[in-house]
C-alpha cells in the first residue's frame, strides 16, 4: 500500500511553555511541522474531501489544543499533539516538528522531531 503524506508546515501558535518563571508569565509562539501519511489515491480519484485529511480541521483542532493548554516541556506537548491527531484522523502515521523559535541566545529555534503510529484496533 503506497503511503503519501499530507503536510501542514509553519503552523505558528502562541501558548504558554516553558520550565522557568519568566516562561510561564507569558505567550511564546511554537512552530509546528505536521507530515500526515496516508494513501491518496481514493482521495485523487473521487476528488472527495472524505478520502483525505482535512488539513485545516487538523489545523484548527491543533491550534485550539496548544492556545488552550500549558506545557513546561516541548517533549510532552509534542507527545500530546501528536496522540490528539492520530486518534481524531485517518492517518496512518505522524512526523511532527515541534520548534520554539528565541529559546536559546544565538539560536534561531530549538525543538523536537518525533514520528508516530496510529494504534488502530481490528
Amino acid at each position: 500500500m503506497k503511503n503519501d503524506i499530507i503536510f501542514i508546515e509553519g503552523l505558528s501558535i502562541e501558548t504558554i511553555i516553558g520550565v522557568y518563571e519568566h516562561e510561564r508569565n507569558i505567550k511564546q509562539a511554537v512552530i509546528l511541522d505536521i507530515e500526515m501519511t496516508l494513501p491518496a489515491s481514493d482521495a485523487a480519484s473521487s476528488d472527495d474531501l472524505r478520502h483525505t485529511v482535512d488539513y485545516d480541521a487538523v489545523s484548527k483542532m491543533v491550534t485550539n489544543y496548544v492556545q488552550e493548554t500549558q506545557y513546561q516541556l516541548i517533549e510532552s506537548l509534542a507527545e500530546q499533539v501528536a496522540s490528539l491527531v492520530l486518534d481524531a484522523f485517518a492517518t496512518d502515521s505522524l512526523r511532527l516538528k515541534l520548534s520554539k523559535p528565541g529559546a536559546v541566545k544565538n539560536a534561531a529555534s530549538v525543538g523536537i522531531v518525533i514520528t508516530r503510529s496510529a494504534k488502530r484496533h481490528a
